[in-house]
């Protein structure tokens, strides 16, 4: 739990944010507002020249993960996530893309000729590309609104040296209205200015020279609003969602789910699980999660960390049953998946693989 700070308060009298140290777990501060975790993250652009379309034409939305696997193939893929597309360009024959790197990105100076596929289909192949990266000024800085600020920290701002001001590394961590953890970001951060606060006596604006690597896009700021409120107290609440809010739906269980701590269930627990809206991959790991754990449940968002729940700490103890309530969404969406460098799964489809590793888990899964 978050140690009390003295100060003004929050929204119902809670503290949304908390600035906490990563070594020791002290207080910073706590407060209400943050600025600069809701924003559009900087995106690089690709410029794909000559492009030739596989399918239907390639506009708008394209995939959460989107991978550029080039014509050598000693060469490795990489990949572009939440990738969307103003289509072919008519003057150029060529097709824009926008999306966030990997940490790799594509092998330095290659400029040669590359297929792109979104994990389930081939999208197209150019002759070659042009790639613009993000202006890294542009992006805001983090500011703290309504601060409470911890003694520590208090101290630094008094003694206002530059080591003094550089907070090393620290975590903000973010809790829902009912003061449950809801996520966390790590940060690096040093501290760019500060100033009393419009919030209350008491009370400042700390503004941080760091940027969020994974700030919240506004596709997803509904679906964080809706978690900020509380988690979701019945099962199948991202059904009607598409797969781009499905994808933030299950980072926000995901990261809910890494905080919380779990107290396993005895062996022998008989499990179902609603098949009917999967259709694509994040809500299979979402069916798995509210099938195990519950409304907003985290049971694994890929397969070897829904291997790891089965180990324990997750609220599951083996031996169990899984009761599956149709399965024919699951292997008609999901049975034709591709790997990075776009083969087809060998001889295995990802919902056979799941049922393997609930299979090595000891969960006995049956049908209906």
């Amino acid at each position: 739990m978050i140690p009390p700070v003295h100060g003004g308060r929050g929204r119902d009298g809670r503290w949304r944010y908390a600035l906490t140290g990563s070594e020791h777990g002290h207080v910073w501060g706590v407060c209400a507002e943050v600025e600069g975790l809701f924003r559009e993250p900087g995106r690089a652009t690709y410029e794909l020249f000559d492009w030739v379309p596989d399918a239907a034409e390639v506009r708008g939305w394209v995939g959460c993960r989107v991978w550029l696997v080039p014509q050598d193939e000693a060469l490795d893929p990489w990949l572009l996530e939440d990738a969307e597309s103003l289509g072919p360009q008519r003057r150029t024959d060529a097709l824009v893309l926008t999306g966030l790197d990997d940490y790799m990105g594509p092998p330095e100076g290659l400029r040669a000729p590359v297929r792109l596929h979104d994990g389930y289909r081939w999208l197209g192949t150019c002759r070659e590309f042009t790639r613009v990266l993000p202006d890294e000024q542009a992006a805001p800085s983090l500011v703290l609104r309504g601060l409470s600020p911890g003694d520590r920290l208090r101290q630094a701002l008094a003694t206002g040296t530059r080591r003094a001001l550089d907070l090393d590394q620290a975590w903000l961590e973010i809790r829902d209205d009912s003061g449950e953890p809801l996520a966390d970001r790590l940060l690096r951060p040093k501290v760019r200015s500060w100033r009393p606060s419009s919030h209350g006596p008491d009370l400042i604006d700390l503004e941080l020279d760091e940027e969020l690597d994974r700030p919240v896009p506004g596709y997803a700021r509904p679906l964080w609003d809706r978690w900020l409120a509380g988690p979701p107290e019945t099962p199948g609440a991202w059904a009607g969602l598409d797969t781009r809010e499905r994808e933030a739906w299950l980072e926000l269980v995901r990261d809910r789910g890494s905080l919380l701590k779990h107290q396993d269930r005895p062996a022998g627990q008989s499990y179902e699980l609603d098949g009917r809206h999967i259709t694509d991959e994040p809500s299979l790991y979402l069916a798995l999660g509210e099938a195990f754990n519950g409304p907003g449940g985290y049971f694994g968002a890929c397969v070897a960390a829904l291997a790891d729940c089965l180990r324990g700490d997750f609220g599951y103890t083996a031996p169990a049953t899984l009761l599956w309530r149709d399965i024919a969404p699951a292997r008609e969406h999901l049975s034709h998946v591709l790997t990075a460098e776009g083969e087809p799964y060998d001889l295995v489809a990802l919902v056979a693989l799941v049922l393997d590793v609930l299979a090595e888990g000891r969960v006995r899964v049956t049908f209906e």
